[in-house]
């Protein structure tokens, strides 16, 4: 038995020391009415740019929203450079299949890649990152949160 303690706890102190390759925070969306002038924004350091990422925008969203999809704006600040804006238009449901992503009771959550494949980060520092919506809906009811994900692709 005692063997099997020392193990597990070794098995989780290397577990705990190895370092997480990914970045991911969600920003709440108060009321569920995503204004024009709400713009979350995420900021990260990148230290490997050896490595490539695949980005996400991760969404939670009520059933009763109203649209299948969301136009978002999002801006990219790397260190030492300007902000870049790109639109997007994230897919939420399907007529045939409904809902993407995960649900519970009323709430779904997708998680979109939103670039072709895995990128690199050129230069080592901070990076910031911002999602407006641009629907012509403002406000746009019934989103819950908004946020950004990060993984090294290994």
């Amino acid at each position: 038995m005692k063997k099997i303690i020392i193990i597990l706890l070794l098995a989780t102190s290397f577990v705990s020391c190895a370092s997480i390759d990914l970045f991911e925070k969600q920003a709440a969306i108060p009321s569920q009415q995503w204004f024009y002038n709400d713009v979350p924004s995420f900021t990260f350091q990148i230290t490997d740019t050896t490595s490539r990422y695949n980005l996400y925008i991760v969404l939670r969203h009520t059933d009763a929203y109203a649209y299948n999809n969301i136009w978002l704006r999002l801006g990219s600040k790397a260190p030492g450079d300007t902000i870049h804006f790109q639109n997007i238009n994230l897919a939420l449901a399907t007529d045939a299949n409904g809902w993407e992503g995960t649900g519970t009771d009323d709430i779904f959550e997708v998680r979109k890649n939103i670039t072709p494949g895995p990128v690199p980060f050129k230069k080592p520092g901070e990076y910031t990152f911002s999602i407006s919506q641009i629907m012509r809906e403002n406000p746009l009811k019934h989103i819950l949160n908004v946020g950004l994900r990060i993984e090294k692709v290994k």
